[in-house]
């Protein structure tokens, strides 16, 4: 990636029971995910960037521009560093309203913005909310308003600390399709911190694993899924993320067919207009493997396809990496599975896919 593309950043945080040491490279357009347990170091390697905590050993570079660096006693000072920031609580402030809330964003404008008050209000579904009181929201209402605030900060990127955290999960649904529409309207480029996997898979494109402080791997977020061996993207986490465009819909079934270099894949509901690009997200536990194809079964999309790797999963269970086309995903099943039907490395099989989620691909 040019550096102009990029944000480079080198921490060294040391504090009595934790340490942070990163390096790395992050693109400046986006969603990239930062994912990991909790004290795995999300939180603080976001408040590095912010200027929220000045490290013992520092660098930041974004697009090139030097905004510090320890070895130079070069800092930018927190309000100088066109950042927006969405934390896990809203922060309001109570004695504004909606308006009020989202207009201090602008106030605090260093350059100009793409996006003007109107379209960031559309964006995030914040028409009629305008003229209400903060107390009167709901919590993915005032989580909107936060989002709006810091994108009209017109910052060069927005940093987001798990803003879904403190949601119940009927608020986390109200709030995901806007920030979809984040995703797929806005140039803003987004750092987006969780420690839910689901999340991730939706709406990130590029994706940093984080353990024990450190970075256990990172690149585009298909490659990680399928590739690492983070503790973190084992067990129930584990699963790939592909992109297929939509074929054609049974309406007499309500099935969607989706179209992607393995094959068609068969899904319930209406999925999209015919040729949209869409995201789907397979969890490596719906995902079994069979020597021939079984002649009758309840699963729709049976698909060919060949050994990668196998590897020890948690449990009783292996992780088998398959190539379907050009695309891998992961099949999470029992060692003694592995063992019985002697998988090895190179074999065709065929992938029975229980369960497909499917998102709007960017």
């Amino acid at each position: 990636m040019s550096a102009n593309n990029v944000i480079q950043l080198r921490y060294e945080l040391r504090r009595p029971d934790f340490a942070l040491d990163v390096d790395l490279e992050l693109p400046l357009r986006g969603i990239s995910g930062v994912f990991g347990a909790s004290g795995a170091g999300k939180t603080s390697l976001l408040r590095c960037i912010a200027g929220l905590e000045r490290p013992e050993r520092g660098r930041l570079l974004v697009a090139g521009e030097l905004w510090q660096d320890s070895s130079r006693d070069t800092w930018r000072e927190i309000h100088e560093r066109e950042v927006g920031y969405v934390f896990q609580e809203p922060r309001l402030f109570p004695h504004l309203n909606v308006l009020e809330n989202i207009e201090y964003g602008q106030r605090r404008r260093r350059r100009s913005v793409a996006n003007g008050l109107s379209q960031v209000v559309a964006l995030l579904g914040l028409e009629n909310l305008l003229q209400r009181r903060t107390s009167e929201l709901s919590g993915g209402e005032a989580q909107r308003v936060a989002i709006a605030r810091a994108l009209l900060c017109a910052p060069r990127f927005v940093l987001m600390d798990e803003p879904l955290a403190s949601l119940d999960q009927a608020r986390k649904d109200e709030i995901l399709p806007f920030l979809d529409r984040l995703h797929a309207e806005s140039d803003i480029p987004v750092i987006y911190v969780s420690h839910n996997i689901d999340e991730v898979c939706r709406l990130c494109d590029y994706l940093v694993v984080m353990e024990n402080g450190a970075v256990a791997a990172n690149g585009d977020l298909q490659s990680v899924l399928v590739n690492a061996e983070a503790q973190v993207l084992a067990g129930d986490q584990a699963g790939s993320v592909i992109h297929g465009t939509a074929v054609s819909y049974d309406a007499s079934d309500d099935l969607t067919c989706l179209q992607f270099s393995g094959g068609d894949l068969h899904v319930p509901g209406k999925a999209g207009a015919d040729g949209d690009e869409l995201r789907l997200r397979i969890r490596a536990s719906d995902v079994s493997l069979c020597r021939v194809r079984p002649e009758q079964s309840t699963i729709l999309n049976i698909l060919p396809a060949r050994v990668e790797s196998i590897r020890d999963d948690t449990g009783a269970a292996a992780l088998v990496r398959v190539l379907l086309g050009e695309v891998s995903i992961l099949s999470r099943v029992t060692r003694r599975s592995v063992r019985e039907l002697n998988l090895r490395e190179g074999e065709e099989v065929y992938a029975q896919i229980k369960s497909v989620a499917v998102r709007p691909s960017k």
